[in-house]
């Protein structure tokens, strides 16, 4: 009897580790198991999620966000349009709300909201620094009103943002939906350029499809300058990226030549140069360090070409 209950006990163990190995390594078994249980069961329908996205996995919904009513724009008011990939996007290490109410927004789909991470408008759901470059240009006593209106696209390439490419569709979409609710942009943010220089475009190409874009932009009315971010830098396999970052590359030459080809285009911050390894916190997308670093870059560039043209 003793024997008994001892080799079943043993069985019983042997089973439970078998479970495991399987179900750990995905081996016979447990993938037939989970598939028979699949047809018996069903699908187990997947967490309730305070997120809502569309099909290129863009943020367009999110329940905690506060709607107000879209403020009227005057000379005042900065109309921020925020384009590019992931450093663009909702992969900031920080998050950041507004400090002043409805005077900071985040402009969606013909829509207002107080601003707050993660923006409606672009990819992800982390942090961003936008809205603290709001914060700061308020503070500055310039505006009384700043509305950001993001479209970023994590891992995008120039060519999609070109005639011709699905994002420059996206545009034209975003530019029509903030001219639908009064919305003329002030200053045009481009931050991309990481996964062009993986892919090996050329600097030509870069140009061309850049300019592709810009043309989309002026054919909408948007005659804001276009202000190009030295963005090329996105470390490591695991973001897409290379192991050692090469600084004189095809596309920073293309951003800088683009930065002095006129047509309102401008140099805006070298996040190339401008963060260090600290404050990336993958070797790829900004940490808090530097989300304040180039949010501060951003804010002296933007305010300085205000009392330029105020002075002509």
């Amino acid at each position: 009897m003793v024997k008994r209950v001892v080799l079943g006990l043993m069985a019983l163990l042997a089973l439970y580790v078998l479970g495991g190995m399987s179900a750990r390594h995905d081996i016979f078994p447990w993938p037939q198991l989970s598939a028979v249980k699949q047809q018996v069961v069903g699908t187990e329908p997947p967490s309730p999620s305070r997120y809502g996205f569309d099909d290129n996995h863009r943020l367009i919904a999110d329940e905690t966000k506060t709607a107000v009513p879209c403020p009227i724009q005057t000379d005042r008011t900065a109309v921020l349009l925020v384009l590019g990939q992931s450093n663009a996007a909702n992969d900031g290490g920080q998050r950041h709300r507004s400090a002043y109410g409805d005077r900071v927004i985040n402009a969606f789909d013909s829509r207002c909201f107080i601003a707050a991470s993660p923006l409606l408008g672009a990819t992800d759901t982390k942090g961003e620094y936008w809205t603290s470059l709001g914060n700061s240009l308020i503070a500055s006593g310039r505006y009384d009103k700043v509305v950001i209106a993001p479209l970023a696209y994590s891992g995008s390439e120039v060519a999609r943002w070109a005639k011709g490419g699905d994002l420059n569709g996206e545009l034209v979409d975003t530019l029509k939906r903030l001219k639908r609710v009064g919305y003329r942009p002030t200053d045009v943010i481009w931050v991309q350029g990481e996964a062009d220089l993986v892919m090996g475009t050329s600097a030509p190409d870069y140009e061309d499809r850049f300019l592709s874009m810009v043309d989309t932009l002026r054919g909408q009315d948007v005659n804001a300058p276009v202000y190009i971010t030295i963005a090329s830098k996105c470390l490591e396999p695991s973001n897409g990226g290379f192991k050692v970052h090469i600084p004189e590359n095809p596309i920073v030459h293309a951003q800088r030549a683009l930065s002095k080809s006129g047509n309102g285009l401008r140099e805006g911050v070298n996040t190339d140069s401008l963060l260090t390894e600290d404050d990336r916190y993958d070797d790829c997308h900004i940490g808090g360090s530097g989300a304040d670093k180039a949010s501060q870059a951003w804010l002296s560039i933007l305010l300085d070409d205000r009392r330029l043209e105020a002075s002509r």
